[in-house]
């Protein structure tokens, strides 16, 4: 990790004495004053963590002074000690706080579960992977809302879609993207024999109406019945809505409400942040280039992560991390796992950090 320049460390706090004189100066516009608010609440804890590595710093370099006396020497070589053994710690905080942060990372998400190669068995998985992720939210505090889910004859889903409410979902669940797969012996298979399925998850950024501005003339809105499986009718009016849009060529069905126009409220809600997660996409690959993160680019076509029922194992290939707490990983029990991939990320992020800025 590059170490931040002392030069760094007084922009940094020039810049918070600035912002607080403008905010202390009085008579402010309502929406100057606003802006100023928000800009000094996003450079205070970086000043604040650029104080302390100053302070630090300042406080070593005056114990080094004194190890020259001989008097002085063994207290200030216990307090130098000290201070050389916090340091890292506090360059690692301040070099955190500089990170450029991700915009969506505060926001709810739309979690996609799709069943991929494995027949019944993977629809089993991939509704093993959403009770997961809803056991997941309902410790942290989050609200799931099923947008539309395809559920398969044996139990567990084709596909599901839901809605993800609360503060950080999006930083807590954007590294899931991808395909897991599962080694069990399917409750089918009378010889005992381990059968491997996978299911692909994507989480994506809910967009916002400020996001994704959708122009009506874009859009194509087809209106048909409702049909459950082998085609019986599930609904005698027509409620089911496709929407398609033209420029992107992005399709949205939505057919579970028995409302129109809820199901139109949420086929668009799913196309907003789709679109916004196209935009996301295309900005990432003009500014990261060919760089690919370590954890992954999120890419559905990417084996994620392996979930071994025999070994009661899950293992994370992307940071090599194989945790033996299978059963209660599957009941919600994420946490070490998220958090080891969101620490992989910053570490990653870290040793690229340029300091010249």
């Amino acid at each position: 990790m590059t170490t931040i320049s002392a030069e760094r460390i007084a922009a940094l706090l020039a810049k918070r004495e600035e912002l607080s004189a403008q905010l202390s100066s009085g008579d402010l516009p309502t929406d100057r004053f606003i802006a100023l608010s928000k800009e000094y609440a996003e450079v205070e804890p970086v000043a604040a963590a650029a104080g302390e590595l100053q302070r630090l710093r300042t406080e070593l370099a005056g114990l080094e002074d004194m190890l020259a006396d001989p008097e002085m020497r063994e207290m200030a070589q216990e307090e130098a000690e000290a201070i050389r053994a916090t340091l890292p710690e506090a360059e690692r905080a301040l070099a955190l706080s500089l990170l450029p942060k991700d915009a969506a990372d505060e926001r709810s998400a739309m979690l996609e579960v799709r069943a991929g190669t494995g027949g019944d068995e993977a629809a089993l998985f991939a509704g093993d992977l959403f009770r997961m992720y809803s056991r997941y939210a309902e410790e942290r505090g989050w609200k799931v809302e099923l947008i539309s889910a395809s559920s398969a004859e044996m139990g567990g889903y084709k596909e599901v879609v839901a809605s993800v409410t609360g503060q950080g979902v999006f930083a807590r669940l954007k590294f899931e993207s991808g395909v897991h797969r599962v080694q069990r012996v399917p409750v089918t298979e009378s010889g005992g024999r381990i059968h491997t399925s996978a299911a692909t998850v994507a989480v994506l950024p809910e967009a916002e109406d400020v996001d994704v501005q959708i122009n009506d003339n874009d859009l194509r809105i087809d209106i048909y019945r409702s049909s459950g499986p082998g085609g019986q009718s599930v609904n005698t009016t027509d409620s089911a809505v496709r929407i398609t849009h033209i420029p992107s060529g992005l399709v949205v069905i939505q057919q579970d409400e028995k409302s129109q126009h809820k199901n139109k409220a949420k086929a668009l809600k799913v196309l907003r942040t789709r679109l916004y997660e196209l935009e996301r996409e295309r900005l990432h690959s003009e500014r990261a280039g060919t760089r690919k993160s370590m954890v992954g680019s999120g890419d559905r076509s990417e084996r994620i992560r392996t979930y071994n029922f025999p070994q009661g194992r899950v293992t994370d290939h992307r940071i090599n991390l194989t945790l033996h707490r299978l059963p209660e990983i599957l009941e919600g029990q994420m946490d070490e796992l998220i958090d080891a991939l969101i620490t992989a990320d910053e570490a990653e992020r870290l040793a690229g950090l340029d300091d010249s800025a």
